[in-house]
């Protein structure tokens, strides 16, 4: 059971309202450094646990706390949805039927918002968290920077996704990324010798590395690991998860644009969308000196996650405007195989659907149905079901990746989705 508990929010809230505008601009984060530059050593502690549990209840929507930020202003009058609070069908998890409220609670949920065809059906918060609560992403981050690269592509900052990433980032001649196509960074098919595994100790991992480095110290940025990285496979040849790859694309797209990727997400994403309230990245140094993470450090209010879900269902479209081209979405939910050609599937020992899943543009194909989703660590959801207009975005504090628990969490999510797409309402 959570600790504090906030119930679903009342109905009664006018169809067509435009909503409150939570806040105009991002908060002024605290400084995080020391006079030299250095990360203060008890903050780099903190940093190291913000994915264990119970503390990720916590840290999961205070990250603007405990790291440097990037502010996403909104601007404009906001987007309102329709809105009614409705009663979600029970649960049936193994067996067992338990109401959505105890499927809440069992799946470790900080916020969940269910819609149909645009309109808000169901929308509750846990754990002290509201609808001003700014929750992190992880990697639905990665889902974000697909569409600022297919806005970028729209605009003729980047004349072609099979250009090699090296036109925009030419310190990345000579390593494994050289030749290596937009596309395939997209799609996660670089051939870069990098495993996403966060091995710490004696010798860390290169994921270990950057994490420390990157993310907890602010000694590097997060995508110079890249140029010193070499080829494991030929690009385009096998699928291999890589948040190092999502953080090239960021590179990229900064060099494309000529700006800072918070910057042109503000002026063509956020804001034209009508936004309810700001948005932040976290970044791997001060101003000046880091980037946004763009690989899993976005951070936004539930309603707002779910407007981008709403815009990515309508094919691009939202607020009365093209936000992302529609053939951008198209490309970017055509799904291709994790496996490689002649490969068997993932042993049956292997419990999570993902792994005999397929990806898109930096968006996991879910089942059979159609569905996608924007998926981030230990529990983030922005789901869309195309079949029945359906977007759900679930905030999560799953345990860490690899738990038992954490696995349950997941399939116990994933179930429940499909009650609530079959769900006539």
């Amino acid at each position: 059971m959570s600790f504090i508990k906030k119930g679903r929010l009342a109905a009664g809230i006018a169809l067509g309202l435009v909503l409150p505008c939570v806040s105009v601009s991002a908060q002024t984060a605290p400084a995080h450094v020391l006079p030299d530059g250095t990360v203060p050593p008890a903050l780099k502690a903190a940093r190291m646990h913000i994915l264990d549990a119970p503390e990720n209840m916590l840290t999961f929507h205070n990250m603007d706390q405990l790291f440097e930020t990037r502010p996403v202003p909104r601007s404009g009058p906001v987007a309102p949805f329709a809105h009614s609070d409705k009663a979600l069908p029970d649960a049936v998890i193994g067996g067992t039927t338990m109401t959505e409220d105890a499927w809440e609670d069992r799946t470790y949920t900080a916020a969940l918002l269910v819609m149909r065809d645009g309109h808000i059906l169901h929308e509750s918060y846990r754990d002290n968290t509201d609808a001003s609560t700014h929750f992190i992403s992880f990697s639905m981050a990665k889902t974000i920077t697909s569409m600022l690269i297919g806005i970028a592509v729209g605009q003729g900052a980047i004349h072609s996704i099979d250009q090699p990433a090296t036109d925009f980032v030419p310190e990345l001649k000579g390593s494994g990324y050289d030749g290596v196509t937009i596309r395939q960074l997209l799609q996660m098919r670089s051939g870069v010798d990098y495993e996403e595994r966060y091995d710490f100790g004696e010798k860390p991992s290169v994921p270990a590395q950057i994490f420390l480095n990157a993310i907890v110290a602010n000694k590097e940025r997060f995508a110079d690991m890249a140029p010193r990285l070499g080829r494991k496979w030929k690009p385009g040849s096998h699928f291999n998860y890589s948040t190092l790859d999502t953080s090239v694309l960021g590179w990229v797209l900064e060099r494309a644009t000529k700006r800072p990727l918070a910057d042109f997400m503000t002026q063509y994403l956020w804001q034209p969308m009508g936004m309810e309230s700001y948005g932040y990245w976290l970044a791997d140094g001060a101003p000046g000196v880091g980037r946004e993470l763009n690989g899993m450090g976005y951070n936004a209010t539930l309603r707002d996650f779910a407007r981008l879900g709403q815009m990515m269902l309508d094919k691009g479209a939202f607020n009365g405007r093209q936000i992302v081209p529609a053939d951008w979405v198209g490309a970017a939910t055509t799904m291709t195989p994790n496996a490689d050609p002649g490969t068997p599937p993932p042993p049956a020992s292997v419990t999570s659907p993902f792994a005999r899943s397929g990806y898109g543009f930096q968006i996991w194909k879910l089942d059979e149905t159609g569905a996608y989703t924007a998926l981030g660590l230990q529990g983030q959801f922005i789901y869309v079901h195309p079949a029945t207009r359906t977007v759900i975005v679930k905030l999560s504090f799953f345990p860490p990746e690899g738990s038992a628990e954490g696995d349950r969490a997941l399939e116990d999510t994933l179930a429940y989705f499909g009650t609530l797409t079959r769900w006539k309402g």
